[in-house]
């Protein structure tokens, strides 16, 4: 399927490894240029490699932490024009919610929201300028299906798919889409820090296995594609099934 983006600029946050690899690899193979960000410039550069070597695309590479205003500023500074934006962050730790301190919320609050609001906010005028724009959130399941213990994710995803629901609907009639892609258990190194039993959790899915990466990336992609216009500010969920929800 020609998604009609080849040629577009694309930045990826924490694109070096999982689910943010496979979205940059997608976007690539479709044509677009890649801007790359993670905050190890070894395993990031390795990334990079592996994607030029794969796609053939031109992909440039950010080393920066973009829950910091410094590291937001180089991003958009390699990549001042983008018409995507795909957000994404590594998840918040595992504790009883009695054990969270001030410290804690405030981490989590910056990574997994603020951080995606301050893009949003500083990327988005200039894609209603050039009447295209695609923006993709990789949020969670938490966001709609709570877990037991990851309550700095549930609340900061939910925080963010609010921000989302009202912003979205106000830049849809200049052709800018905003959308939270909502990953359940995929095989990457966050499901295995998370889960000590991971064929226990593929038992638990529906489709009876872990996601593919891919399959993740491939959906983000068409999201970003040019005949994904109509879809606005939904909370789009990719987890085998498990989120057992009529709406």
């Amino acid at each position: 399927m020609d998604l009609k983006i080849a040629g577009r600029k694309a930045i990826v946050c924490a694109s070096s490894e999982g689910l943010g690899f496979a979205c940059a690899r997608a976007l690539a193979e479709a044509g677009c240029e890649v801007v790359m960000n993670g905050r190890r410039a070894e395993k990031l550069e390795a990334a990079a490699t592996e994607l030029r070597q794969r796609t053939g695309a031109l992909v440039r590479t950010v080393v920066a932490d973009v829950a910091t205003d410094a590291g937001r500023d180089a991003l958009l500074a390699a990549c001042p024009e983008p018409d995507i934006l795909v957000t994404n962050s590594g998840g918040p730790p595992k504790k009883d919610f009695r054990e969270l301190t001030r410290a804690d919320w405030e981490a989590a609050l910056n990574t997994n929201m603020l951080a995606a609001v301050a893009l949003i906010t500083r990327t988005v005028d200039g894609m209603m300028a050039r009447n295209f724009g695609r923006i993709v959130n990789i949020t969670s399941m938490t966001s709609v299906r709570p877990v037991v213990n990851l309550d700095l994710s549930n609340a900061t995803r939910l925080g963010l798919s609010g921000f989302v629901a009202g912003v979205s609907r106000q830049v849809a009639g200049r052709n800018v889409a905003i959308n939270n892609l909502l990953p359940g258990s995929f095989a990457t190194a966050r499901a295995q820090a998370l889960a000590a039993d991971l064929e226990a959790v593929s038992r638990s899915v529906p489709a009876g296995r872990m996601g593919d990466p891919d399959e993740f990336g491939d959906a983000c992609a068409f999201l970003c594609g040019a005949s994904a216009g109509y879809i606005v500010g939904q909370n789009i969920l990719i987890d085998g099934g498990f989120c057992m929800n009529a709406l």
